[in-house]
């Protein structure tokens, strides 16, 4: 294989990279970005995502059914989630930091205790490969790019273009005028919660069969979108979208010429140098 062809695949591979990311990256920016929760158990929701693929595939559900449900089930987590005690913790970012901890921690050991710690692997609900440059190039990845591609559009039309999504951004500029108006604004909160919810369970079930799912598989995705919300900006998903762009094709790069734990530091090293200089992200206007 050619230099030019390498150079390609680690292209696609990279685009992978940053789909995944982006998946998990939209649901916490939802929660933190625009409900201030700093929810350090989003990395654990990502983990029930696959978990639940896991358990469907142990009851013999095909896999495209296990997504589904992965969906379904942290949603309704979600739910009862925010209705039980996140709803007390909105714009109290210390209290939110040390209970979402604890409640990760929580989530950790239940998925331990039920499914045991040893590592499980799940089949992708599609198999084979596309021929690309010489090789196969496997048809997951590509649906997990095709699923990105259609997930952030719609994201943007439901935050942009319907009643729902404008109530949302109404109670996050001005909580008190925006009850003033008739918006309710705790219901609102539970929507925007749940979706965040739903996501990272989408992500974990689309990202399980790459990986070996574990109790504490979330903490890697947890700290990597955290970075990509606060270098792209909470201000607009499009920083989202180039925030992850930034954070895993860069990783992916550095990983590809020289090794993962290069990649990591210098990549760490690039957002706190963001944090210093432009706090406000690299894709939002000042």
């Amino acid at each position: 294989m050619g230099t030019g062809a390498l150079i390609a695949l680690q292209g696609l591979n990279s685009a992978v990279i940053i789909s995944t990311l982006l998946l998990v990256a939209i649901g916490l920016w939802i929660i933190y970005g625009l409900m201030g929760v700093l929810n350090l158990a989003h990395g654990e929701l990502l983990a029930l995502g696959a978990y639940t693929v896991v358990a469907a595939g142990m009851l013999g559900l095909n896999g495209w059914i296990g997504t589904l449900l992965a969906v379904i089930v942290v949603g309704f987590i979600g739910y009862l989630l925010e209705r039980t005690f996140v709803h007390r913790l909105y714009l109290r970012p210390l209290e939110s930091l040390l209970a979402t901890w604890g409640l990760s921690l929580i989530i950790r050991q239940v998925l331990q205790l039920v499914f045991g710690a040893a590592p499980r692997r799940v089949s992708a609900p599609v198999t084979g490969g596309v021929p690309m440059l010489g090789m196969a190039f496997p048809v997951y990845y590509l649906v997990i790019l095709a699923t990105t591609a259609i997930i952030v559009p719609l994201i943007l039309w439901l935050f942009y273009r319907t009643t729902l999504g404008m109530k949302i951004r109404a109670v996050l500029q001005d909580r008190e005028m925006a009850q003033c108006l008739g918006v309710k604004a705790a219901t609102i909160n539970t929507y925007a919660f749940v979706i965040g919810a739903a996501l990272a369970g989408f992500a974990g079930a689309m990202i399980a069969p790459l990986i070996s799912v574990e109790p504490w598989m979330g903490s890697a995705f947890l700290v990597r979108s955290f970075m990509a919300v606060i270098v792209g900006g909470v201000g607009a998903i499009l920083g989202v979208v180039g925030g992850s762009a930034l954070i895993g094709g860069l990783e992916g790069v550095i990983a590809f010429f020289g090794s993962s734990v290069i990649a990591q530091v210098i990549v760490l090293g690039l957002v706190i140098a963001i944090i210093r200089f432009r706090p406000e992200g690299l894709f939002t206007q000042k």
